[in-house]
């Protein structure tokens, strides 16, 4: 059977398209160059012959004979001029119809072509975040096509394994809450007995309970990513990035104040406001703060901006501090890593914190750009779709 398809006449593909559609070009310019030479063969130089020649009228021997000599003269001066004439014009034929079929040719690849460069334009768009997307490439069935289907059919499968990954991810997460629930449990009844505990079983206790709370904030990170990254947002609502980012510093005012960081939060606005999740960009925000605060050092500085720039909702957390690699500042969005063991120092981090943001962030439409600051310190952006605000505050703003 394969042989029998082997045998067959082969289909409207891309090399018999490039074929058929160069071959009638050259074709036609072919023709366009023999009909210019006919044109230039029909205007050359007719030989005429006087009537009142003196000579035409005595019809002598030798008259005769010097006529034929003239003749024959003056048929191969016009036949040289003729023939120059002729090259010439075929030269310039051949020039025209040259520049003409490599312009023609080039059109006519550039319109076969365009296929492949919306495949190859497509294929660079799609990423782990929108894997849902498809080329969905029209046209007969030759090998653009095939290399279309080909990668639709790829990017089905990607999509399939990334969702089962989440999948797994989060019922992993969701599952192992309850045996860690289970060993706290027994932990405080272990240590809550009413014979005397010793003191080495009390210190293992506390280390044991501080163990398992990194553990759920690690469970509790990786369920976030879960939902942040497995299809669309329910709970959506319009939202004041500047009023979270209030809350959010309120809330860590005692952190900051153990730490005698200044906060310069001027620039935070009411008016950046967004549309998404409130409990992920609470958690978003949350995060970035948190990184400020953990990853400075006493008596440093953090500045916050939430403003509305065009149709952008932007947060800027800047922190002062070292001066850090800035080829290594997009591992940060990546889960588990971090810059340095200096930043591996506090027992509260899971290391998801910033890759929670990105997650959060491309969630909803945004980006997540991180930037060492040159006199040293890092600078986080978040750029988000800016939203109307709603009709209350809106009527709130407007009567201020």
């Amino acid at each position: 059977m394969r042989n029998l398809r082997g045998l067959a006449l082969p289909g409207r593909t891309v090399r018999l398209r490039f074929t058929a559609l160069y071959g009638v070009l050259f074709l036609l310019s072919g023709i366009g160059l023999l009909a210019l030479t006919n044109l230039v063969a029909l205007g050359s130089t007719k030989i005429t012959v006087h009537a009142e020649d003196p000579q035409l009228q005595q019809p002598t021997l030798a008259a005769s004979q010097e006529l034929v000599g003239r003749l024959q003269a003056q048929l191969s001066e016009t036949h040289t001029a003729q023939s120059r004439q002729l090259l010439i014009g075929s030269a310039v034929a051949l020039a025209v119809m040259a520049v003409v079929s490599v312009v023609l040719g080039r059109v006519v690849a550039g319109r076969v072509l365009r296929p492949l460069r919306t495949i190859t334009s497509a294929t660079r768009r799609i990423s782990a975040d929108n894997l849902h997307e498809r080329l969905a490439v029209p046209g007969p069935a030759d090998e653009v096509k095939d290399l279309a289907d080909t990668i639709d059919g790829l990017l089905e499968r990607l999509e399939g394994s990334f969702s089962a990954q989440r999948r797994f991810v989060a019922n992993a997460s969701h599952e192992l809450r309850t045996p860690l629930a289970t060993i706290r449990a027994s932990l405080d009844v272990a240590v809550a007995k009413p014979e005397p505990v010793p003191a080495q079983t009390i210190a293992l206790a506390g280390r044991i309970r501080t163990e398992l709370d990194q553990v759920d904030r690690l469970l509790e990170g990786f369920l976030l990513l879960a939902r942040t990254q497995h299809g669309a947002l329910s709970d959506r609502e319009t939202i004041s990035l500047g009023r979270v980012v209030s809350a959010a510093l309120d809330s860590r005012a005692a952190d900051i104040a153990d730490r005698s960081l200044t906060v310069h939060d001027g620039d935070v606005q009411d008016g950046a406001w967004t549309r998404g999740s409130r409990t992920l960009l609470s958690r978003m925000v949350d995060n970035v703060i948190d990184n400020a605060i953990t990853h400075n050092h006493d008596g440093g500085w953090i500045r916050v901006a939430a403003t509305a720039d065009g149709a952008t909702a932007r947060l800027v957390v800047e922190t002062g501090g070292r001066v850090l690699d800035r080829e290594q500042l997009a591992r940060l969005a990546q889960p588990f890593q971090r810059l340095g063991a200096d930043r591996t120092g506090s027992d509260s981090g899971s290391g998801l914190g910033l890759s929670i943001v990105a997650a959060v962030a491309t969630a909803h439409g945004g980006d997540l750009d991180l930037r060492a600051r040159p006199e040293g310190g890092l600078r986080v952006a978040i750029s988000l779709p800016l939203a109307d605000a709603p009709l209350a505050d809106a009527r709130a703003g407007a009567s201020e």
